[in-house]
């Protein structure tokens, strides 16, 4: 028995290989999209997701006011046109005949109802402050007034009136994000917070919930209530977690998948000869940064610790060695393609100096603060559990250690590290900023004294928040926009974060998916994809 062994261990081999997993079965006549989502849900709440990947699944259950075009423009979506008064203080939406995926109708108290759900302290949606603009948003918010205070009433059944604190040109690209969703209070108040659940879950978008598999799926089919089903191509769409990039590659090259959502930014010439095509890389809204938690870690409050850690980083070879996907070295917070904003705006005061005499500079700011090779600064960074962040640390944690200071890395699953973030139980976090509409307000706003949980940081700065406050009330953009420059090289030379470079999509997207548009904000409804051949 013991000299068979090694030809029983070959056939169990081989027999794995052969069961390895498969493309899923799709009934006859349908068309099945097979989506890779990089990381597992931590819910599907529109009023209390917080994460992208989330976001891209609720994106295709719910619908707000306005929608995602396949260019990720907003374009009508809940309502069908909408007016604004001339002071821009005053957004009438009007509804069109809808129905929930239970088949109750949609009307503009489900709208409110969502918004005030949004803002309800009982409900902790780390997205309330983007209601913010809304009057009475943060009053209702922090509990000051009750819920009906706030500026945003069903006028009657199929038309919403929302009044706002000062004008938001941006307020269509608002309504499209999910924190400003609907809410079906049948279904909210029978089930409380398991109305979220399969079964339970009700959607007015062009897809239903059907199917949680946890760990290895969300299924969800097409609605056959949404006012637009007829021209909505896909019958189901399995979206998988996939953390690792690698597996997930070959799961496309396979057939297994038709999308992911994310590739190894290293491999991306490799990727061009081995799956041409397939692999997109494209500018994007988006900065990656790192949060130096001032909350819990004294030694984050002192400037020249921050600056030290930030003038450190070696974001050119970064960039062009390690990532190698089209990635631009950061030296400023807001994306260089934000737009409404200033040309050639504000950088770190020391981003030209060169990097030899910035690791010069960042060692003797440590020995002033008191860290020395005797007593050297020691921390640990907490980072999401896929590839591109390690290497990303790793270089960073040398780049560190060559300044004297010591760095533990520690790797937690996508949602766990967020929330981690969000309770401020971390030191140093990594994390990427995708503009969650194209205006510097989305970037510069996340670091606002009064955002909350998102402001990972805690950088807090009241000459910062006033000049928010000023943009926000200023009608002629060009000054608007010069006002939010000069909050920005605030923010910036107080090292209220460490920008590392600005992001580029990378998305694997099979030459069989039509209807995928490149876009900066990398928005991709499934409503408007389908699958050839």
């Amino acid at each position: 028995m013991r000299r068979r062994l090694p030809i029983l261990l070959a056939a169990l081999a081989l027999s794995a290989c052969h069961s390895a997993p498969q493309r899923a079965a799709c009934p006859a006549g349908k068309v099945c999209l097979e989506y890779g989502n990089n990381s597992e849900p931590q819910t599907l709440d529109p009023q209390k997701a917080n994460l992208i990947d989330e976001g891209a699944i609720i994106n295709d259950l719910m619908m707000g006011l306005t929608a995602d075009g396949p260019d990720a423009r907003p374009i009508p979506g809940g309502a069908t046109h909408w007016e604004t008064s001339p002071d821009g203080l005053t957004w009438t939406f009007h509804l069109r005949q809808a129905r929930w995926s239970d088949g109750v109708a949609v009307t503009a108290d489900d709208y409110v109802y969502g918004l005030r759900r949004t803002l309800d302290p009982k409900t902790a949606s780390i997205y309330a402050y983007l209601l913010y603009v809304i009057k009475n948003g943060q009053a209702v918010n922090q509990g000051k007034v009750p819920l009906t205070a706030l500026g945003a009433r069903a006028v009657d059944p199929l038309t919403v009136e929302i009044a706002l604190e000062h004008p938001a040109p941006y307020l269509l690209e608002l309504t499209k994000h999910q924190s400003f969703a609907p809410a079906p209070r049948h279904a909210v108040e029978r089930w409380g917070d398991a109305w979220v659940q399969p079964g339970h879950y009700v959607s007015n978008g062009p897809f239903r919930l059907v199917a949680w598999k946890l760990g290895d799926r969300i299924t969800v089919e097409k609605n056959p209530w949404f006012w637009d089903a007829k021209h909505v191509c896909v019958d189901r769409i399995d979206y998988y977690p996939t953390p690792d990039v690698v597996s997930a590659e070959r799961r496309v090259a396979r057939g297994e998948l038709d999308v992911n959502t994310r590739f190894q930014s290293n491999r991306y010439e490799r990727l061009q000869r081995t799956l041409p095509g397939v692999a997109r890389s494209d500018v994007s809204l988006a900065t990656a940064y790192m949060a130096f938690n001032t909350h819990n870690v004294a030694a984050f409050r002192d400037i020249r610790v921050r600056r030290a850690l930030s003038e450190s980083i070696d974001r050119d070879f970064i960039t062009r060695k390690l990532m190698r996907a089209g990635q631009q070295p950061a030296y400023a917070f807001v994306p260089p393609i934000a737009a409404h904003y200033v040309k050639d705006g504000p950088r770190l005061r020391w981003a030209d100096t060169p990097f030899a005499a910035r690791q010069a500079q960042a060692r003797a700011l440590l020995a002033q603060a008191g860290y020395t090779a005797a007593r050297p600064l020691k921390l640990t960074i907490l980072t999401p559990n896929n590839t591109d962040t390690l290497l990303l640390m790793e270089a960073i944690q040398a780049d560190w250690r060559a300044i004297g200071v010591e760095a533990r890395i520690e790797q937690n699953e996508t949602g766990v590290a967020f929330s981690a973030y969000r309770n401020r139980a971390f030191q140093v976090g990594n994390m990427a900023w995708y503009g969650d509409f194209n205006d510097p307000v989305t970037f510069l706003g996340l670091l606002a004294s009064d955002t909350g949980a998102q402001n990972y940081g805690d950088y807090k700065n009241p000459a910062y928040d006033a000049l928010l406050a000023q943009a926000d009330q200023e009608a002629d953009e060009a000054r608007r926009a010069r006002i939010l420059a000069r909050a920005e090289q605030l923010m910036l030379d107080d090292e209220g974060t460490a920008p590392l470079y600005f992001v580029v999509n990378r998305n694997l997207v099979s030459r069989r998916v039509t209807g995928w548009v490149n876009n900066a904000p990398n928005f991709h409804r499934a409503r408007w994809l389908c699958l050839k051949g």
